[in-house]
């Protein structure tokens, strides 16, 4: 076999893939509208969202399903390319959205105002009056607007040490050390409030901490979709950056790249994208770890103008598939997102490394 047929036999035909995933999705979110713990028949499923008739079932999909299936879309999207621009970063297979601890900090955020407000009492006499708020035109219960802002101020804050930080240090390895330590700490404070917590604020922290796609109301829902959006594409503009960095850093900078800027950027992208998802939606785990490495294997391809759009469209795909799993009929209630997500993308991260393995030792 000559070696142009090789190379066209090993190339993946990449908008054959592109399209599949794409179909895969559109079909994952329309199961998402019409599957949950209430069974919707299909003709009843119809009339609701094509015919516009006024149901029960039409509350449910508009009110309910909908918007859950767009946060976790979104959600998706936003995990899977923060976890792809910090293992090209750093050059870690391992690497993910909670490497720096900005997971840890929203986590904190939390803690303090969900454990230590009950502890103190402040939580129960100013969340039990169901007080009900207006910021940047949205309504928001003022428990729920407490809980996010409290998320992303924490996570927020860690970013902009570890941006800080990262101006004075050498290298990304260091980096990576101080984002552990500054998680270590932020969990150990966590963790002495759990243990001075009331029972009461213990669940309501835990429950929080397993994450959910269902916590994004419909009137937040455009300006969680808008702020993603805004960091996704962030992302893509950094592709040529990122594929410089791949050559090494030496060579970058022969070729005009000021790395301690551009890492900052793509820090600074990543970490928002973290910051507002864990802020709404709790700390995701895993989308950002899994994502990445499966776009690798099937396109084939470290070109990052190819891998940001692909990781996107396949992690707003594992997304729905998890939220559709944690809702199935036969479950009361939603399972946890994050038990879901690591369920499924664990064995698909170890299905990949062992393929790759099979195929390098048959090279």
């Amino acid at each position: 076999m000559s070696t142009e047929a090789t190379i066209r036999r090993q190339t993946p035909p990449i908008a054959l893939i592109t399209i599949a995933i794409v179909a895969v999705g559109v079909v994952l979110f329309a199961l998402n509208l019409m599957l949950g713990s209430v069974s919707i028949p299909f003709s009843e499923f119809t009339k609701a969202v094509f015919h516009g008739e006024t149901s029960t079932y039409r509350a449910i999909i508009l009110d309910y399903r909908l918007p859950q299936a767009i946060t976790a879309l979104l959600a998706g999207i936003g995990l899977s390319v923060s976890g792809l621009l910090m293992q090209t970063l750093f050059r870690n297979p391992l690497a993910d959205p909670s490497l720096l601890g900005i997971s840890s900090g929203a986590s904190l955020g939390v803690a303090l105002v969900v454990l230590l407000g009950m502890a103190t009492g402040f939580s129960n006499s100013i969340f039990a009056q169901g007080i009900i708020i207006k910021w940047l035109g949205l309504r928001w219960t003022l428990e729920g607007f407490a809980v996010v802002l409290a998320a992303f101020g924490g996570a927020f804050l860690v970013l902009l040490l570890i941006l800080a930080l990262s101006s004075r240090l050498k290298n990304m390895v260091s980096l990576v050390l101080v984002g552990i330590m500054i998680a270590y700490i932020a969990g150990s404070v966590t963790d002495i409030l759990k243990f001075f917590s009331q029972k009461e604020g213990l669940h309501s922290f835990v429950i929080w901490g397993m994450g959910s796609f269902s916590n994004v109301s419909k009137t937040q829902l455009p300006f969680f979709a808008i702020t993603v959006v805004v960091g996704a594409i962030g992302a893509f503009l950094l592709f040529k950056t990122l594929n410089l960095l791949l050559l090494g850093e030496r060579y970058a900078e022969n070729l005009g790249v000021n790395i301690r800027r551009s890492s900052m950027l793509i820090i600074l992208v990543s970490g928002f994208l973290t910051a507002i998802i864990t802020a709404f939606c709790g700390p995701i785990a895993f989308l950002g770890l899994a994502v990445p490495h499966i776009a690798r294997f099937l396109f084939k391809s470290s070109d990052h103008k190819l891998l940001i759009p692909a990781t996107a469209f396949l992690g707003m795909d594992l997304a729905l598939f998890c939220n559709l799993i944690a809702r199935l009929p036969s479950f009361e209630g939603n399972l946890p997102i994050n038990s879901v997500t690591a369920l499924i993308g664990a064995p698909i991260v170890l299905w990949v490394i062992f393929h790759r393995q099979r195929f390098s030792q048959t090279q």
